[in-house]
């Protein structure tokens, strides 16, 4: 279509329910001889919480932005940057979402059109990415003929695979062209399989994605400056050949290898991202972004655009605003915060409460050389972080402040407001925990468990105040994964349940209501997968042929996963649903002859299962051996039994809960809509 007939179209395609990114033009001098910068600023009007996006209308205003700077004489140079600490989180999927294949060609031709005019408009462009550059947020940046980033940037990558599509403004053609097919592979299309893996700053000037890299809050005053020598000829900006022989043949083979291992084949945008990425070596730009705009209109016929834009929906909406969660307004202030232990995960915790809240946070332990260890962690991350330059020092010496340790609860816990406990995983244990506590801390103060599967109603029976107590449930490693299961049980009061939830807001989490259950959420799904995983082996399927039956459907082999979480912890959680459910969980013998022997993995560094641990798995006198496809049927069978029972319980508001915590706790994939819309898609039930 013509550039012309293409704005028409988005003139269509517009409503009312985008959010429009509007494209601020400026003239700015340049130091000496370089002339005037027309410097475009992308701004929704909203603050850093809400990104920058682009749909129609807000492509049809950079359009228009950009044509007024190239038309303007005076002006000798384009950059483009966003507003504080955004520069754009690429395409407004409800665009997508609402007109089908031809609206997808459409918007894909249109970002093609609009961005490529900062390379052909004939006047030197530079991107300048001050923040947030995701998808065509970058893509628009990669138009430019320089790019400086900020060095504090949290992320910056092309996550579009992830959602069953591909970067379709440029990236999977100007990407390898740049950087190489390797790092292309790895930005386009590793990443994404990696649970959405982005880039900072740093890291993606390192792979070549920006020409320089500044810091501090300057940036853009840093940018224009260099940008006015490169125009003077001050600096020159010298890029490594792109290899165009064996290498990118080598790099494409790993893409496939990659896109096999990760996916199955059941992802077609990981497949046809792969594809671009080779025809890139050889291709035009015209050629390429043909090629992007074809493959984005096929990946919009396929059932996982569909179950993508499903996951997006609910990391970007159901999660800020959590199903079942009592009104905001119950909620309590948390002043003070107390960690009953001072291990690795209570430490991890600590960690997140004092940057989050900067409130007071008091570590306690059984002797003061686990305090001082827990303590001592938490100051040793802080500084891991302060050397990174992730925050200055006055923020360090603040943060560490704040956190300190003891063996005496009595004092250190009477103002406390909210206080978790991360011991042993022993109902006796966390009882007299919360005993204790009780008898020092307010009848306000919240008491909050970690426990990953014991009842939240048996830990409270015995207080004085049960309602005050609530399962608050993180996922390992804690900085990183961004569920927590909220647990409500018997007695939990909605002053303490919206007190969890506010907490969870400020720790950053996804918070989603369970009602008081064994394993509660993702534990309980990944149990009964193991469960079922377990029987198939114990009656005599190779463990190699069964790992080799879940590409697509989860995020690594099963036993990658209990090498992941530990033996012992899989063991513990399988006893603790099989005492509850014995019909449907099974406690395997083999498993626990592993445990018992000390095993903390199946297989090797090289990647063959361990001889030892094939000798514990022992022989069925009559095996039973299964093909993969049976094996991913079998065990897919009994995770559909599991969550229809979930759902008829009641223990999460919808199935979309569900979908929510293996995509958040489990890494369940986009593409597939988690776990329930993959179990519909295969024919094994209906939950929505």
């Amino acid at each position: 279509m013509s550039i012309d007939t293409l704005l028409t179209r988005a003139q269509e395609l517009s409503s009312d329910a985008e959010r429009v990114t509007r494209a601020h033009l400026r003239k700015v001098t340049l130091p000496g001889t370089a002339g005037v910068m027309g410097l475009i600023t992308l701004d929704n009007g909203a603050d850093h919480t809400k990104p920058n996006t682009f749909g129609p209308r807000s492509l049809l205003a950079l359009d228009a932005a950009i044509d007024a700077a190239l038309a303007d004489d005076e002006i000798t140079s384009v950059g483009v940057t966003g507003k504080p600490f955004i520069l754009a989180a690429g395409a407004d999927l409800t665009s997508v979402a609402g007109g089908g294949p031809d609206a997808v060609r459409v918007i894909a031709e249109i970002g093609h059109a609009v961005f490529r005019k900062l390379q052909d408009g004939g006047k030197t462009s530079f991107g300048f990415i001050n923040g947030l550059a995701l998808g065509g947020g970058l893509e628009v940046a990669l138009h430019c003929d320089y790019r400086t980033v900020v060095d504090s940037a949290p992320a910056l990558g092309l996550p579009e695979v992830m959602l069953g599509l591909v970067p379709g403004w440029g990236g999977a053609y100007l990407v390898p062209n740049l950087v190489g097919a390797d790092k292309a592979v790895t930005v386009i299309v590793e990443n994404p399989l990696n649970n959405g893996k982005t880039l900072n700053g740093r890291a993606a000037f390192e792979l070549g994605l920006a020409d320089a890299c500044f810091s501090g809050a300057d940036f853009i005053e840093q940018s224009l400056l260099w940008a006015g020598r490169v125009l003077s000829g001050e600096v020159v900006v010298e890029r490594t050949e792109v290899d165009r022989g064996e290498a990118w043949d080598a790099a494409v083979a790993r893409g496939r290898q990659l896109v096999e291992a990760r996916t199955g084949g059941a992802s077609p945008a990981a497949a046809k991202a792969v594809d671009l990425i080779a025809a890139a070596r050889t291709a035009t730009r015209d050629e390429g972004f043909a090629a992007e705009d074809d493959a984005l209109q096929a990946m919009s016929h396929t059932p996982e655009l569909f179950a993508s834009l499903y996951s997006f929906d609910l990391v970007q909406k159901r999660a800020k605003r959590p199903a079942g969660a009592p009104d905001r307004s119950l909620a309590r202030p948390v002043t003070k915060v107390g960690i009953v232990g001072a291990g690795l995960m209570a430490s991890q915790l600590a960690l997140l409460f004092v940057r989050r809240l900067e409130v007071p946070v008091v570590l306690t332990d059984l002797d003061q050389e686990r305090v001082e260890k827990g303590v001592g962690y938490v100051h040793a991350e802080i500084e891991k972080l302060l050397a990174k330059g992730l925050i200055n020092s006055d923020l360090a010496n603040r943060h560490k402040a704040l956190v300190s340790g003891t063996v005496d609860k009595s004092t250190s816990f009477a103002d406390a407001d909210f206080v978790i406990e991360a011991v042993f995983e022993e109902l006796s244990v966390k009882k007299s925990v919360f005993a204790d506590v009780e008898k020092v801390v307010s009848p306000e103060c919240v008491l909050a468990t970690n426990t990953s599967s014991l009842s939240i109603t048996e830990m409270a029976a015995d207080l004085e105040h049960p309602e005050r107590v609530v399962g608050f449930h993180f996922f390992n490693p804690v900085a990183v994964m961004p569920l927590l299961e909220i647990v409500k049980g018997e007695q939990t009061s909605d002053e303490t349940l919206a007190t969890a939830f506010a907490t969870g807001k400020a720790l950053k989490k996804t918070t989603i209501l369970v009602n008081d259950s064994p394993s509660f959420i993702v534990n309980r799904l990944l149990g009964r997968f193991m469960s079922e995983v377990s029987r198939i082996v114990d009656a005599g399927t190779p463990i190699q042929v069964i790992d080799g039956s879940f590409g697509g459907v989860a995020p690594m082999p099963p036993h990658q996963l209990i090498a992941l979480v530990g033996p012992a912890i899989a063991l513990h959680n399988t006893e603790t649903l099989a005492a509850a459910f014995p019909d449907r969980f099974y406690v395997s013998p083999a498993l626990q002859r592993v445990v018992e022997a000390g095993k903390r993995a199946y297989f090797g560094p090289d990647g063959t299962l361990d001889p030892e641990v094939e000798a514990l798995l022992g022989k069925p006198a009559s095996p039973e051996v299964l093909e993969p496809a049976e094996v991913r049927t079998r065990v897919l069978t009994g995770l559909a039994e599991e969550v229809r029972i979930m759902l008829d319980e009641g223990v999460v508001v919808a199935a979309e809960d569900l979908d929510l915590a293996m995509i958040t706790g489990a890494g369940f994939s986009f593409w597939n809509g988690g776990l329930t819309m993959l179990l519909e898609r295969e024919g094994l039930g209906s939950f929505h």
